[in-house]
């Protein structure tokens, strides 16, 4: 049986890009954002399929992982979409913060790895220490 996980939205992902989302995408988004929120309600289940990895170690109480997903009703992939979250898996509460939802040319030009981690090192000082 997996864990239920509550899941919140921080609000800094509620001000970045999140806003472009609904914007562009309209009731769109609004039915992928529910369909996220179900999906990290049980996200042991994500990190099975390969559309979610933990990026941090594992075995921490706090494990930073990343996501792919698509906006319902367009013809793309979860990974070509270039749709990714960002999330902080807390075991130990079980809550899922969502940190960081974006579109992989919403953080600029280069690595994108290195780009999202500096976001989230410069926005979460909670969670900075675990990247």
């Amino acid at each position: 049986m997996s864990t239920e996980y509550e899941v919140t939205i921080e609000p800094f992902a509620e001000r970045h890009y999140i806003k472009t989302f609904a914007k562009k995408y309209k009731k769109a988004w609004n039915f992928t954002l529910n369909v996220l929120m179900e999906e990290f309600k049980k996200f042991d289940v994500l990190l099975l399929k390969t559309i979610a990895e933990e990026i941090t170690d594992r075995n921490a109480d706090v494990v930073i992982c990343k996501t792919e997903f698509k906006i319902s009703g367009t013809q793309e992939s979860r990974h070509g979409s270039g749709n990714r979250c960002i999330v902080a898996k807390h075991k130990n509460t079980n809550k899922v913060c969502v940190l960081l939802v974006y579109h992989k040319n919403d953080l600029g030009g280069g690595n994108e790895t290195v780009n999202w981690k500096n976001v989230i090192k410069e926005n979460y000082p909670e969670y900075g220490n675990l990247l």
